[in-house]
């Protein structure tokens, strides 16, 4: 039998089983057409098919690819990883007692996943080293990694993330439209963007500036193939998670004519070190004659960005690039 599914064959066993006898009682010679909703779907995760639950009741997500959308679907969390969440992004989650903590990946509480009892479990992404051992604590429970997949293109498997929560959670109306304003917003920013001006992505961290490169780059690196972005430093990413090292004077050597960038403690203020993004580059003797800095065009994304990574956060930095290549031009 397929990996996770015993409770669901002897659920449907059960089912079948209470529709014979009820034909029989009936001595009606063919069945009725059911008209009842499914109560599970196969989907493909990151490991192959698994049936899950069709509107679980109680769930716990890890990724935080997915929270943001299960919020706007108001799907309350047995459990969550509150230790990479942040405190005010998603408060109904974070800010309730009743959400049980399962902590942060490099120090998780797994024991808080089982006690949570659920019926199905979003896992992977900075939690996939912990797949087996959530599997194997939770034999009652569906367990799927819908993460985006290396080696596969970024914005695909985006759109495959939402678009299987859709079909969880019976919300493929809500799913297609949050890929449609994903999709659309890929398009205006590629409409206004003019083709030639150089663009270097960075990101800031305690106090440090890093670089993000084209394509391979964390986060940002997806933007130069999706827009045709011409890089203004060709070269290519030592360090896919963090950004690789640069000085500001390699920066200012490469001047670009846009600077995209990642605060990576945008969303967590009261980390040790922190100094804004808008401070590092803008407040630097060394970036002041920069292209980008003089011209204003400098596009700082959203704060929580390295929080969520979502669909929807990729939405909104395209949304910004398009209402900036606009204006400039």
């Amino acid at each position: 039998m397929p990996r996770r599914q015993s409770i669901f064959a002897a659920a449907g066993a059960l089912a079948a089983a209470s529709l014979l006898l009820a034909g029989c009682a009936s001595g009606t010679a063919e069945a009725e057409p059911s008209t009842a909703a499914a109560t599970s779907v196969t989907v493909e995760d990151n490991h192959g098919e698994v049936e899950v639950p069709v509107n679980p009741k109680r769930v716990v997500a890890l990724d935080n690819h997915v929270f943001e959308t299960l919020s706007a679907w108001d799907i309350p969390l047995a459990a969550a990883p509150k230790g990479v969440m942040g405190t005010d992004i998603w408060p109904e989650y974070t800010g309730d007692e009743a959400v049980l903590d399962v902590g942060a990946h490099f120090e998780p509480n797994l024991e808080s996943i089982v006690a949570a009892q659920p019926d199905l479990v979003i896992g992977g992404y900075r939690f996939a080293e912990s797949y087996d051992q959530i599997v194997s604590q939770n034999p009652d429970a569906a367990v799927i990694e819908i993460a985006p997949r290396e080696g596969e293109d970024p914005a695909a498997e985006l759109v495959r993330q939402v678009e299987i929560l859709g079909q969880i959670f019976d919300r493929e109306d809500e799913a297609a439209k949050i890929v449609a304003d994903f999709e659309q917003s890929v398009a205006d920013a590629k409409q206004a963007y003019d083709g030639s001006s150089t663009v270097v992505s960075l990101m800031t961290s305690g106090g440090e500036i890093s670089y993000i490169a084209p394509v391979t780059g964390r986060g940002l690196g997806m933007l130069y193939p999706a827009l045709g972005l011409k890089p203004g430093i060709e070269q290519a990413a030592d360090d896919t998670s963090h950004g690789d090292d640069i000085s500001v004077e390699a920066i200012a050597a490469a001047n670009p004519d846009w600077i995209v960038v990642i605060d990576r403690e945008g969303a967590m203020t009261d980390a040790e070190g922190y100094v804004p993004a808008k401070q590092l580059i803008e407040g630097s003797e060394a970036l002041a004659n920069v292209t980008a800095v003089k011209s204003g065009q400098v596009v700082y994304v959203d704060p929580a960005f390295y929080l969520r990574e979502d669909i929807q956060t990729y939405t909104g930095v395209y949304e910004q690039l398009a209402k900036a290549f606009g204006a400039a031009s």
